[in-house]
């Protein structure tokens, strides 16, 4: 192969490293911006169809303004005393001073024990809710008397939470990610370069990923939240990272037979092309089957992560090589590699030295024991996936660790009817009031009724249990509802908190007894129930389908229709054994309170897209290697020659995604756990022992119906006396 010229040579290097400079340089700074382009508001993210959206886009029609309630909790051991009740009213009085508090805020409303108060307090939606929220809390304490413990609930007060989980994202996560992958990287290579360059590959394909998402989640284009930001950051540092170390690999083994570093970059970046572009292209269009979701932070999640895969491939097919290629044999220092291809043209057997080549052997003696061992190992694992509590939690349950909004609306529930704060929104035609107003009253889960009236100091007045609309105070005129369209808006308190399970079954059988009224039930227990049910609706849609996409594309890429089936139907196995051990974990160990709806889904897309990559280096180096010694050898090869690359690639995938249990979101550390678990089970089980123990078993057939499954093959070499196994004679 002939070199080009020495200037283009230097180049083209130069101006691939100036473009990602470049790209970094503009996408950096906006890792502490997100938040200007992102929303964590559930109800957003559900579909257009569901009565919880529709009630959650009329809501500011009735009440005038744009604003997120927060319920103030004042609490004693003792009955509040009239001193006590004094300080509470002066401290709310203040409490429109801080920007972002609106000053139609409820007064004082004490309990019927004596012994707390609550008081609604509107938050401004375009404000940083998280800051108001803190600082209203920090004030309020401050201003009353002595003996009472305040805290901050309702929708702004677990919205603050949220905000206050993500908000480790840009520092703490990507830190921690950066430093796993960098400690993995230097124990593996023992090398300072290296290491460097793969991480600076990794971290510009992040930051270009991030460049292009942020805009276009600013004009509109894409949905952006605190969790989709996670998943972005850990997926494109683990994706750009394995697929660098791909290309790394066979950039070694170039240099051990060219002495010219052009051409050792130009076929390792040949060698690499295909596997990076299948494995890429594999999880690519796993993520982007999550378009179909009902739920749009499914939905927005697919294009945005596969964007950050793009970035990835891009940057380990475009930026390395030009880095690897300014350093030369220098990226490995103190451990170059020698130009020695009379050694390398010894070594076309089984290598000799090495726990791979040792795992080779094995699997070379005794195929038929260890696909079968390793198989009914992880179908015992598997049968714990039936104790998986994936019906979604509490909301109050969604930050771990301590929680001022959990503990408020647990004092909120010992003095108050349980839903205070939080109330079910009933959107219902004007002439259908007082029918609704009857079914609303008559059931046992719902505490009191309102309705919003344009003349009603706290935006509502409460509903007497004959459905007529209370009056005043004496001589006053009843309140005049707010009509908009003909439809007026109903406040149902719930009995118990809106995010317990009797809540749910509450509105579930509220919206049974609507059906034909035209009114439509939405709040925080609403949008909960119609998240939860379209999580299941994506899980059943989209897990077949992906399974679908990906045995195509493999079918495509290994030119066989029985070695992709295979795959899949290991790495389906992988999955379920991940979810099996997740599941008694999450019950046993971490005592977690159960397990959002869409999880089973987000381990699925990143397990099976991910894992399937493993699959895709392995089994393409396979074939490459069936085609010049046969197929049994050529298992044996591929396994011994990309083992150290591969499981470099799934310590590093594992690590990145471990990182995410920094973050104190339940789903995130969930998530975590599923992912990093999988990734080691499919990389030092599926991928070492299950998956070359059944290839080497089947033999030639593997590649049916391609041409390789009929060619003849040489029969695989003894090596050093050892005995061939009988299905392989």
């Amino acid at each position: 192969m002939s070199s080009p010229k020495k200037w283009f040579r230097i180049l083209i290097p130069a101006l691939l490293i100036l473009a990602w400079f470049t790209g970094a340089g503009l996408g950096g700074p906006l890792f502490g911006k997100v938040d200007e382009v992102s929303s964590n508001d559930s109800t957003a993210y559900l579909p257009d169809s569901a009565d919880a959206t529709a009630v959650q886009k009329v809501l500011g029609d009735f009440s005038g303004e744009n604003a997120i309630p927060a319920i103030a909790i004042f609490t004693s051991d003792s009955a509040l005393t009239d001193a006590q009740l004094d300080s509470i009213t002066t401290a709310l009085e203040a409490a429109p001073e801080i920007a972002g508090v609106n000053d139609k805020l409820s007064p004082a409303i004490p309990s019927e024990d004596g012994m707390a108060a609550q008081a609604f307090i509107p938050i401004d939606a375009d404000s940083d809710v998280g800051d108001v929220v803190m600082e209203l809390s920090t004030q309020l304490k401050t201003d009353v008397a002595d003996g009472i413990t305040v805290a901050i609930t309702g929708p702004a007060g677990f919205t603050a939470d949220l905000i206050a989980g993500f908000s480790g994202i840009d520092g703490l996560l990507l830190g921690v990610a950066l430093l796993a992958v960098l400690v993995i990287l230097i124990l593996v290579y023992r090398s300072l370069l290296l290491p460097v360059a793969v991480l600076s590959t990794s971290l510009f394909a992040l930051c270009v990923a991030l460049l292009t998402v942020w805009w276009l989640a600013k004009w509109g284009v894409l949905l952006l939240s605190g969790q989709t930001q996670g998943i972005l950051f850990i997926l494109v540092i683990g994706a750009a990272t394995d697929y660098s170390l791909l290309f790394v690999s066979r950039f070694r083994e170039e240099l051990r037979v060219t002495e010219d570093k052009w051409q050792a970059t130009m076929r390792a970046w040949k060698g690499s092309v295909e596997p990076i572009l299948a494995s890429g292209g594999t999880v690519i269009a796993g993520l982007l089957c999550l378009l179909l979701s009902d739920l749009k932070s499914n939905s927005s999640l697919g294009p945005v992560a596969a964007l950050g895969i793009v970035f990835a491939m891009l940057a380990a097919l475009t930026l390395l090589p030009a880095l690897l290629f300014t350093f030369g044999r220098a990226a490995f220092w103190p451990r170059r590699p020698h130009y020695e291809p009379g050694v390398v043209e010894a070594e076309q057997g089984i290598p000799q030295k090495g726990v791979w080549a040792w795992l080779a052997r094995q699997v070379r003696k005794r195929p038929r024991a260890i696909w079968i061992v390793t198989t009914l190992v992880l179908l015992v694992g598997a049968v714990g996936a039936t104790q998986l509590k994936a019906d979604g939690v509490a909301q109050s349950e969604l930050v771990l660790g301590t929680s001022e909004a959990r503990d408020g609306q647990a004092a909120l529930g010992e003095h108050f009817p349980g839903g205070s704060g939080s109330p079910t929104y009933i959107l219902t035609p004007e002439t259908e009031q007082q029918a609704v107003v009857d079914i609303l009253l008559g059931h046992d889960g719902i505490s009191s009724v309102s309705i919003s009236a344009k003349d009603s100091v706290t935006g509502s007045a409460s509903v007497a249990a004959d459905g007529i609309v209370a009056q005043g105070p004496p001589g006053t005129e009843p309140p005049t509802p707010t009509v908009v369209d003909g439809n007026v808006l109903l406040q149902a308190t719930l009995t118990d908190a809106a995010d317990s399970e009797a809540a749910a079954t509450t509105v579930r059988d509220l919206r049974t007894q609507l059906d034909g009224t035209g009114a439509l039930v939405g709040g925080v227990t609403a949008t909960a129930i119609d998240t939860n049910d379209a999580s299941i609706h994506d899980r059943n849609l989209i897990i077949p389908l992906i399974l679908v996409v990906i045995l195509v594309i493999l079918m495509l890429l290994l030119r066989s229709v029985l070695a992709p089936v295979l795959l899949i139907l290991t790495t389906v196995l992988s999955f379920g054994t991940a979810m099996g051990v997740s599941a008694l974990m999450f019950n046993g160990v971490f005592n977690f309170p159960g397990a959002d709806a869409a999880v089973p889904l987000f381990g699925f897309v990143f397990l099976v897209a991910l894992g399937i990559d493993y699959n895709i280096f392995l089994m393409t180096r396979v074939r490459e290697e069936s085609v010049k010694h046969g197929t049994r050898h050529g298992v044996l090869r591929g396994l011994a020659i990309t083992g150290g690359v591969i499981t470099s690639a799934g310590l590093v995938l594992a690590a990145t995604f471990a990182a995410l249990s920094v973050i104190p979101i339940l789903f995130l550390v969930q998530l975590a756990f599923i992912v990093a678990f999988g990734v080691l089970l499919d990389t030092f089980i599926v991928r070492s022992l299950l998956v070359p123990a059944l290839t080497y078993d089947i033999g030639p057939a593997i590649w049916w119906p391609s041409k390789l499954a009929r060619a003849d093959q040489p029969e695989d070499p003894a090596v050093d006396g050892e005995p061939v196994a009988a299905s392989a004679k």
